[in-house]
């Protein structure tokens, strides 16, 4: 007889609200747990029942449709109602990624999958290690007498970081920005999450999404927040069928480039037939270049675009908020003028300067300098000029250049890949690469511009200011004090005339810093876009500017550059994805219909090898409605060449474990499923049922067959199967159960099986027995 094991609980909490529709889950790596909660749409607890941030869309009037955590737990995927998947950190409580699914109101999110692959055909590393790591060679010895260097140079050299040894990216100001990534990178902590180091041990891995919704459409994405594109399934021709199918489930191995995919009839809420379908992603078996160097490039390029897009909406806003409030009062003084008649076509500025170089003030500017603008005002406008050149010296020197280096050191990656894969369909050639290069050192050109003049800009006006006080105050005095006379002598007047010639008009950064008319902005692309170097286009209009002749200078704005460059890189991303999407297919589906209505079911896909030929084999267990002690096991087998799914067979088990009654069931594993088994009058128990066992009497499978199930009284249910007892008190029924692999990420943690009661508020978390299934289980 088997012997009994209690599982030891972990922790126990009351959530409160409640989570809607079932939907929580918990992190593989750390002690979080995330659900839908009464009016917040998304909530993530510690373990102890802590709170840890809420989240919501359009003032709490979007809702969340699924919810899955990145195979490390550092991401969790969030399907809102409005047809966009958004990514919210692990270190930060911000949406970081977003990606538009389907439309909202047409169709829905219905599922998401996230699994992780090995990319390439590389022979697996045997447990000794042979090659170094370059850093570790270099502070050992490059070439110790005893040993033979053994480092993969040309692959270390490949996944060198040269970005690791660049100036952290500095946090934008929390206002000021605009959109969804308004927040995203206003923090050290946000920052170094998104712009984590690729690290060389992970070169192999290949993280996938797939995201379903109730029309057919599948969404594929890989790294995060690469989009490789959107495909649709149709039903089967012999499913007789005219509904759409939706995705329900994901399974996936990672020496798999074949995902299967779970779907149902979209119109049934609890359907009789499944269909599984396999997904064939060849790209990452076969791509010409590494893909995860190239995914994690690209991606990371992605994020710094997003990151450049909001440190010029900063820039802009600070530039105006020069202009703003020295406008109006400069509007007002000129108006005075104009409506005195005194001084024909005589502006501000030209009385200014005669007050600068004669002494003598018109009775109107003293008027507006003593009784309008006065000390206050002067104040006001100080702080807005200065504050706002300051921020924008500081967000074009620690934001906007340091973001660029980067993206040219990116580029430059992307360029050695297309040179050396220039005959391979990858997806873009070194010729786009080069414009976007091109188009990166104009960013360049003009960050620079602004800095200077901002700087220029920065130290004329304090002159100015300074000049512009101390008329204030004597104007103001009856007498002209000694202090006075003292500080008029030191007057810097050059830079005060200058000042007022050169900037308080119109500043020099308006023709960097201004925005181009919408009718403009085409003709500023066909020009760009007329084959000659736009460095040399914009090299001759600065040359035009600095010699003060006229004519428009549209190419030198960062708001057309920053659109024109995003446009570019666009067409990249595009190409790539094209380029993979042509290497998805769907394989040959198998269905597996049932006369009632499937309650419970989880699928799981492990590999064999046999002669040589790899065969992917899909566990598929449920229960149905109209038999709560059956339990049914389908396993079917595909044979898999070249990342490409060929003939599918079926096989089926059936049980029925005596006379208790099956609450969920999960595989843990390739060689563990687990069905939780409820007893009248006894423990709730955990019952492990090993799948792969011919033990199980699996016999061929078609829909047409009657199935003979295996009779299982209640004593040989716990005899023949290893079963824990769950204590989980006399009150406490479970309707729902997720299985947890033990992981070493943070600290070493245990499998763990979480129960969420019937009540939906109770959740409690045990641990399996670590010397019960060895290490294998370790994420």
């Amino acid at each position: 007889m088997t012997e009994t094991i209690e599982l030891k609980l972990l922790s126990e909490s009351r959530l409160d609200p409640k989570p809607r529709d079932g939907l929580l889950t918990y992190n593989p790596s750390v002690e979080l747990f995330a659900g839908t909660a009464g009016s917040k749409p998304l909530q993530i607890w510690r373990s102890n029942g802590q709170i840890v941030t809420t989240s919501s869309q359009r003032g709490e009037k979007d809702s969340v449709e699924s919810l899955h955590w990145k195979a490390d737990g550092q991401f969790l995927a969030v399907g809102w109602s409005d047809g966009v998947v958004r990514l919210m950190g692990l270190e930060t409580n911000k949406a970081v990624h977003q990606m538009p699914v389907c439309e909202a109101g047409k169709s829905k999110i219905a599922c998401i999958g996230w699994a992780r692959n090995t990319a390439g055909r590389r022979p697996k590393s045997s447990s000794t290690p042979k090659s170094t790591v370059w850093e570790d060679a270099v502070s050992r010895d490059l070439f110790p007498s005893d040993t033979k260097a053994a480092a993969d140079l040309p692959r270390e050299i490949t996944f060198l970081e040269v970005e690791t040894a660049l100036p952290k990216l500095s946090p934008l100001p929390a206002a000021g920005g605009s959109g969804d990534d308004s927040f995203v990178f206003t923090t050290r902590a946000s920052l170094e999450f998104l712009f984590q180091p690729f690290a060389p041990q992970d070169s192999e891995n290949v993280d996938v999404m797939i995201v379903g919704t109730n029309d057919g459409q599948i969404h594929v994405s890989i790294y995060d927040s690469f989009v490789i594109g959107t495909f649709r399934y149709d039903p089967p021709q012999s499913s007789n069928s005219t509904a759409p199918l939706e995705l329900c489930h994901h399974a996936a191995h990672p020496d798999l480039s074949t995902h299967m995919l779970v779907f149902k009839p979209s119109t049934e809420a609890k359907a009789t037939t499944i269909y599984l379908v396999p997904m064939d992603l060849t790209f990452i078996q076969s791509s010409p270049e590494n893909l995860s160097l190239l995914a994690s490039k690209t991606t990371t390029l992605q994020k710094l675009l997003r990151y450049v897009k909001q440190v010029q909406m900063h820039m802009i806003r600070e530039w105006q908020s020069t202009r703003e409030l020295p406008t109006r009062f400069l509007n007002s003084i000129n108006e005075t003028l104009r409506e005195s008649g005194n001084y024909g076509e005589m502006g501000i500025g030209q009385a200014m300067y005669h007050s600068v170089v004669t002494g003598h003030t018109f009775p109107e500017v003293k008027e507006w300098l003593v009784d309008q603008l006065a000390e206050r005002g002067h104040k006001r406008w100080d702080r807005a000029v200065v504050s706002g050149l300051q921020a924008l010296r500081g967000l074009v020197h620690e934001n906007f250049l340091p973001a660029l280096e980067r993206i040219g050191i990116i580029l430059s990656r992307l360029l050695g890949i297309a040179r050396f894969h220039e005959s391979d369909e990858i997806g873009f050639t070194s010729a786009q690469i080069t414009r976007v290069m091109d188009i990166v050192s104009c960013l360049m050109v003009v960050g620079n511009k602004i800095l200077l003049i901002a700087m220029d800009e920065l130290e004329l006006f304090q002159s100015f200011s300074i000049w512009l006080r101390h008329e204030i105050d004597r104007l103001a005095s009856s007498s002209v004090s000694e202090e006075l006379t003292e500080k008029e002598a030191t007057m810097e007047h050059d830079k005060i005339l200058a000042y007022i010639q050169q900037y308080m008009p119109a500043s020099p950064l308006q023709h960097y810093l201004g925005s181009v008319p919408a009718d403009q902005l085409e003709s500023c692309r066909q020009q760009a876009d007329s084959g000659s170097s736009l460095l040399e286009l914009l090299g001759k209009q600065l040359q035009k500017q600095d010699s003060w002749q006229p004519g428009e200078n549209l190419i030198a704005q960062i708001e057309f550059l920053s659109s024109y460059f995003g446009s570019k890189a666009e067409s990249i991303f595009e190409g790539i994805a094209e380029a993979e999407k042509r290497s998805v297919r769907f394989g040959q589906p198998s269905a597996i219909d049932m006369e009632n209505d499937i309650s419970k079911f989880d699928v799981l896909m492990s590999t064999v090898s046999d002669s040589g030929t790899s065969h992917a084999v899909t566990y598929t267990a449920l229960t149905t409605s109209g038999s709560e002690s059956s339990v049914y096991v389908f396993r079917t087998t595909m044979s898999v060449l070249n990342g490409i799914s060929g003939s599918v067979a079926t096989e089926i088990s059936c049980m029925i474990l005596g006379d208790g009654r099956i609450l969920d069931l999960k595989f843990l594993d390739g060689e563990n499923l687990f069905v939780l088994w409820a007893l009248e009058d006894q423990p709730l128990r955990v019952i492990r049922i090993p799948q792969k066992s011919n033990d199980l009497g699996y016999q061929p499978y078609t829909t047409e067959r009657n199935i003979v199930p295996h009779v299982l009284r209640n004593d040989q249910v716990t005899s023949l199967f290893l079963n824990m007892t769950v204590p989980c008190g006399s009150g406490f029924v479970p309707a729902q159960m997720e299985i947890r692999q033990a992981s070493s990420k943070r600290g070493k943690t245990p499998a763990k099986i979480c129960l969420l009661g019937a009540d939906s508020q109770t959740y409690k978390v045990y641990a399996l027995p670590e010397d019960l299934f060895g290490g294998s289980q370790t994420s």
